[in-house]
């Protein structure tokens, strides 16, 4: 009651920045008459006059206003198109590190080139992140003549570019490319061997179109390139025979309930199967006639467990997915379907063996399993620029997230013409049929009154379900899913025809605005590019396109606009507005209406029985339809479930994957380090320096008498592991007085004789170099094996919680000892074949090298790139332990020996702040 009748007194907080903004936008105002008397050298010169500032030290944020009237009076020049105010706002907005949410159709294209043109003075790189090549192509295209009429530089950034031409796109003042491309070009950099195979500069600016879809839908899995693992294949064959001779359980069982009849139930919310008592026995029976278990052996012996992990994955292939709708075989290959968007996402492969178990049940080729060698969420990646924005028409649903994961505020813009759209109440079915003929029905209505029609499904089998009753009544259509993406600009430049009825999946030509008449631009563009007309029809066809473009437009604007009919309701309420959004743009016309069904998925899920049983009540016939809002409000209200439960997957993902990302930072930081630095004399030492000290403690401890001294074992072992001749007892025996401290250092320096003599023999910049090789493939191999423990741990680490143990803390605890473990294994394996190699001459070294390397490299061209599903451990706790984490950061900056910047370091005869009761440098110091 108080915050609403304080929101009425000063506005709200959006309100509050909009009467901000508008101030701004005045100022810009009142510059462009100025401009606008300029010659076009003289306005292309304010590029180099705005560097010059920025250089001189002047902030952007003072030549603000002066910018974006360039960029306006330029963009009037070149394309033809003045910014609206509203846009001069959300260039403002996207500037300060914010999300404008602007409606579709309202120019969130040509609004970023405010922001992108202030930002890309700076000469730090701006980068403007699409959700698919053909949109960063079609932008870059687009606003590249803005832009190169101002003097800067614009690149493309695509899968499957060669190196070279990847490094000219970064170098470019403005570079255009996928959420996807800019991830994997980042794990990419941090897996070369020479610096001058990276491609990405620093990461300085970022805006992010169509925000909500690649932050928050797409963060839900993590980006991994991985390698070829061992080969399974005959696994997943005979084990794709199983799932067909199970029985699904009819219902759920509970707690309470003798078990139902069946070997397995699967939980929808949570996308699992789960095996009954009876199902398991009937899989070890099954198992024992393949000869893959001996008799009366268990599924769960651990030598047989490995079996649990095929048979799962057989499981969730033949229960859980579905060919058209969450992939489709295309070329003899499996291609994943993005659930979001609809889109195909070539080259993407499912992890946990999925993927070959959904080859297995389709009879295609099946492709090995890979081992991970790098990967990292979303979240943290975009979260390494130095500043970041968004842009989308959709984000305030989400506003909550934004600003607690990204900490982006989201400022909605208001529409340049008043939204002229009618949204009507849903209409809900008993069945699927009914509610497909209602949408027949709509569609025929609309196409008699020569009204438009985009249709929105879920799945690329449902439009291609409608398409075939379409087709059974006669009537034209254009249908737009992954299976016709290369169509999809021409398809939705007719969309806004008279009568026109277009079927599309979730993405519904997201980016490509649907124009009431037609869109003349596309479609010449199209004509244009047809070789099989002279010219002289090329321009007399875009001429006849243009001339009958009016009348087309005025027929449709009486008919009333485009109407939209959603076939279902997803469960995020975003992906619901996205559709409505592409009717009503710029103040046109337009209705949308959803057609629901008791079949559907959500509301079978959260309201199937209550509203099946208000429709007996009622005694609704069959074929009527339920148009109430009250059920509206609860439908809506199931939505804002599912969206909870997803923040919560996709936090709880941050939060693990948080743990992994102080430990890559570390890696890639020291990686980098190696790969700039020409000379890693002292890291080699200090290495080598800790491992001798590691070796003597553990035969000659502090604090223990000379008696339990090993001296002859510890001579023997520095021999035979280290190649390192000192004789340990003599030495003692002279230095009646000398404590393990001594014996440390005089068994140090004589290893640091020994690798000088070996250094002298062969040349010191030959061998630096084989030092530099040699380390950075173990901390490769190392870290590859480290990620894979981590994966192991996070499946397994919920079951803590049984034990009343806080799942998240016992997985940070552990990842810290297994990362503590791996460095120390870092330090082993490199000071071990250092101190063992035997050279004689430069080339043996470079031989040795070049084996290194040619092994790496054999690695790295036969990676698969996935945007796949994390094991998210079931965890409900969410307390925090602040001690242990500011310990694992000091610690993890301290690994090779540098304190984290703002970190003091540990002393290392202070108290480890680990609570162990021990100095540092016996306990945790030791890694350092």
């Amino acid at each position: 009651m108080v915050s609403g009748l304080l929101k009425k007194i000063f506005g709200s907080r959006n309100e509050r920045l909009l009467k901000i903004y508008r101030r701004s936008v005045k100022r810009i105002n009142g510059i462009e008459e100025s401009l606008a008397s300029l010659s076009d050298e003289a306005l292309t010169a304010k590029t180099t006059e705005f560097k010059q500032r920025y250089q001189n030290g002047e902030s952007l944020e003072s030549m603000q206003a002066e910018a974006f009237a360039v960029v306006r009076e330029a963009s009037r020049r070149v394309l033809g198109m003045r910014h609206f105010d509203v846009q001069l706002i959300g260039g403002i907005v996207l500037h300060e590190g914010k999300i404008a949410e602007m409606r579709t159709g309202e120019g969130k294209t040509l609004m970023g080139t405010l922001a992108v043109y202030l930002n890309a003075i700076t000469g730090k790189g701006v980068h403007v992140v699409t959700v698919n090549d053909y949109l960063a192509r079609r932008d870059a295209q687009w606003m590249g003549q803005l832009y190169n009429f101002l003097g800067l530089s614009v690149g493309i950034n695509l899968s499957g570019m060669e190196r070279d031409d990847k490094i000219a796109a970064y170098q470019a003042d403005i570079t255009y490319g996928t959420n996807n491309e800019f991830g994997f070009d980042y794990l990419r950099d941090n897996l070369v061997y020479n610096a001058q195979e990276r491609v990405q500069r620093p990461l300085h600016y970022a805006i992010v179109d169509e925000v909500d879809s690649i932050l928050i839908d797409e963060a839900r899995t993590p980006l991994i390139i991985s390698g070829t693992a061992d080969d399974n294949t005959e696994l997943y064959t005979k084990l794709n025979s199983v799932p067909p001779m199970l029985i699904r359980q009819a219902t759920e069982p509970k707690a309470d309930e003798p078990e139902p009849e069946g070997d397995y139930y699967i939980d929808e919310k949570s996308r699992q199967i789960h095996l009954s008592e009876a199902g398991h026995e009937k899989v070890e029976h099954i198992l024992e006639q393949m000869g893959l278990m001996p008799t009366s052996a268990s599924l769960y012996d651990p030598q047989h467990i490995s079996l649990v992990h095929y048979l799962h994955a057989a499981l969730r292939a033949h229960t859980l997915f579905t060919r058209d709708k969450d992939y489709v075989v295309q070329d003899g290959e499996i291609v994943i379907v993005d659930e979001h968007t609809g889109r195909l996402m070539t080259g993407r492969r499912w992890s946990e063996g999925l993927h070959q178990a959904v080859e297995a049940k389709e009879g295609v080729e099946i492709q090995s399993e890979s081992v991970t060698l790098a990967s990292i969420t979303f979240q943290n990646f975009f979260r390494m620029y130095e500043k970041l924005a968004g842009m989308t028409g959709t984000a305030d649903t989400e506003a909550y997230e934004f600003q607690q994961i990204y900490g982006l505020e989201t400022v909605v813009i208001p529409t340049h013409r008043k939204v002229q759209r009618i949204d009507k109440q849903d209409l809900i079915f008993r069945s699927a049929e009914e509610k497909h003929d209602a949408v027949i029905n709509d569609i025929k209505d609309c196409i008699k009154r020569g009204q438009p029609t985009l249709v929105g499904t879920a799945s690329i089998e449902l439009s291609e379900h409608l398409s075939a009753l379409l087709n059974q009544q006669g009537i034209a259509h254009n249908v737009l899913n992954a299976k016709q993406h290369e169509r999809e600009a021409l398809i939705i430049s007719q969309a806004g025809r008279p009568g026109a009825v277009t079927i599309a999946t979730n993405m519904a030509g997201r980016g490509t605005d649907i124009v009431l008449g037609g869109n003349v631009n596309i479609q010449s563009q199209f004509i244009l590019a047809d070789d099989r007309l002279t010219d002289a029809q090329k321009q007399q066809q875009i001429q006849q396109l243009k001339d009958e473009h009016p009348t087309l437009h005025d027929q449709v604007l009486k008919a009333g606009g485009l109407h939209i009919i959603g076939t279902e309701r997803h469960e995020s309420r975003r992906i619901d507005n996205q559709l409505r959004g592409r009717a009503g743009r710029q103040g046109d016309p337009g209705s949308s209406r959803f057609y629901l069904s008791m079949d559907d998925p959500l509301l079978r899920i959260f309201a199937g029985e209550r509203l099946k049983s208000m429709m007996d009540r009622l005694k609704i016939p069959q074929g009527e339809a339920i148009e109430s809002g009250m059920v509206s409000r609860s439908i809506e209200s199931a939505q804002r479930k599912v969206e909870a439960r997803n923040f919560d997957v996709r936090k709880q993902l941050l939060e693990y994957d948080d743990v992994a990302n102080d430990q890559r930072r570390v890696m890639y930081a020291q990686r980098n380090e190696l790969l700039n630095d020409g000379d890693i004399i002292e890291t080699v030492a200090a290495m080598r320096n800790d491992v001798m000290a590691e070796v003597v403690y553990q035969y000659v401890p502090n604090g223990v008498t000379e008696e339990q001294w090993l001296l002859s074992e510890l001579e023997n072992h520095l021999k035979d592991e280290w190649s390192l001749e000192f004789p340990v007892v003599e030495w003692m025996t002279s230095h009646k007085t000398a404590t393990p401290d001594d014996l440390v250092q005089a068994v140090q320096e004589q290893a640091s004789e020994t690798y000088q003599v070996k250094i002298n023999s062969v040349g010191a910049d030959g061998f630096h170099n084989f030092e530099r090789v040699l380390m950075l493939q173990s901390m490769d191999q190392q870290w590859r094996e480290h990620l894979a423990s981590l994966d192991h741990l996070r499946q397994g680490i919920h079951l803590r919680s049984y034990a009343q143990k806080n799942p998240k803390q016992e997985y940070k605890r552990e990842a810290f000892d297994l990362f503590s473990i791996m460095l120390e294994r870092i330090k082993s394996n490199v000071t071990s074949i250092l101190m063992n190699v035997k050279v004689q001459a430069q080339e043996q070294l470079e031989e040795a090298e070049q084996h290194i390397l040619h092994h790496e490299e054999e690695m790295l061209s036969n990676l698969n790139f996935q945007h796949s599903d994390a094991p998210v451990a079931d965890d409900a706790q969410n307390s925090s332990d602040q001690t242990a984490s500011t310990f694992q950061k000091q610690v993890l900056a301290s690994a090779f020996g540098e304190a984290e910047s703002g970190t003091a370091r540990v002393g290392r005869n202070e108290p480890c702040p680990c609570g162990s009761g021990k100095k540092y440098k016996q306990c945790h110091g030791r890694l350092a």
